[in-house]
């Protein structure tokens, strides 16, 4: 499904595709961009991005980065570990470890790269992968500087329910333990269709209309990406606190990009109260949690751009 983007390549950018593994022997797939006119006799400062929680590379990640390569950055965008076309079975499976790992997976494979500076490599989480890429920076400290956009800690659910809430939901994924033994394959509900339908089905509530539209009509649709994880991937999320270390990643800094009407913003603002300074909240006007995905009007280039070089140069003094 490489040939599948849903936005247009740059005629200023080229894409390769790329593997390399993350450390636990996984087999990552990813698109590595860079500026036509680059000189690759230099050395350039670098960024990997994560896509948002059960997206791909050839959707935000990549737009992200056909904008950023042609304003001197080095890209690599990937396919997180089971998902897209990256290995690891079974297929879907969602890991805070490995999603994490990932991240750093990529700056292994950014800093074997002789046109990249080790000392300026960075990264950016969008959705889900905010969490994952702070989640990283706390214990990966070659990740100078990162930036969240629209960013979700999919570990922030136990805080969400009652003790007798968290007790019925561990009970109900431990059983299902047994079902996925049974069966010899784990359950795995996907959320979107395989193929993009022309309008929003009747009933969701706001979120999910949200999601839908950019996930299930031909905006955002992917067939790699039809979001959802096995059931039980829940349980890990439920023991493994993503952000627990967030102060630790000082005094690299952190920006946290999130939209003005996103109904996420309350995962940016208490990732930024619980962070240490060096730290940005910015907040894009007039944008939902989804604008931030590929509203190349809306994502706020000039500010990634300005923290990166910013926190780079930083780096170097």
């Amino acid at each position: 499904m490489s040939e599948y983007y849903i936005f247009e390549l740059s005629e200023n950018v080229t894409r390769t595709q790329v593997r390399y593994k993350n450390r636990y022997g996984i087999e990552l797939a990813g698109d590595l961009y860079r500026a036509k006119n680059m000189d690759e006799g230099r050395k350039y400062p670098a960024l990997v991005i994560g896509a948002p929680y059960g997206g791909v590379k050839e959707q935000g990640p990549g737009v992200y980065a056909n904008v950023l390569a042609q304003r001197g950055f080095v890209v690599l965008t990937f396919d997180p570990s089971f998902k897209g076309e990256s290995g690891g079975e079974p297929r879907h499976v969602s890991s805070p470890e490995i999603f994490s790992e990932d991240f750093s997976a990529g700056v292994d494979y950014l800093g074997s790269c002789a046109f990249v500076d080790r000392e300026q490599i960075g990264a950016i989480g969008i959705c889900g992968s905010g969490g994952f890429a702070l989640s990283a920076a706390q214990m990966d400290s070659r990740i100078k500087a990162v930036a969240t956009a629209s960013m979700y800690d999919i570990s922030a659910m136990r805080g969400k329910m009652t003790p007798e809430q968290l007790s019925q939901r561990i009970d109900q994924l431990s059983r299902q333990r047994w079902t996925d033994f049974e069966k010899g394959e784990p359950e795995y509900i996907p959320s979107f269709p395989k193929e993009p339908v022309l309008s929003i089905p009747e009933g969701l509530d706001p979120v999910s209309r949200e999601f839908f539209s950019f996930y299930g009509l031909k905006r955002g649709h992917h067939p790699n990406a039809r979001a959802g994880h096995t059931t039980t991937s829940d349980l890990a999320f439920l023991n493994y606190q993503l952000l627990n270390h967030i102060d630790s990643i000082s005094p690299r800094p952190i920006l946290f990009i999130m939209g003005e009407n996103a109904h996420s913003r309350h995962y940016s603002e208490d990732a930024y109260a619980a962070a240490v300074e060096p730290k940005e909240l910015y907040i894009v006007p007039d944008a939902i949690h989804i604008d931030l995905y590929d509203d190349v009007e809306k994502i706020p280039f000039d500010k990634i751009e300005d923290f990166f070089m910013t926190a780079f140069s930083s780096e170097k003094d």
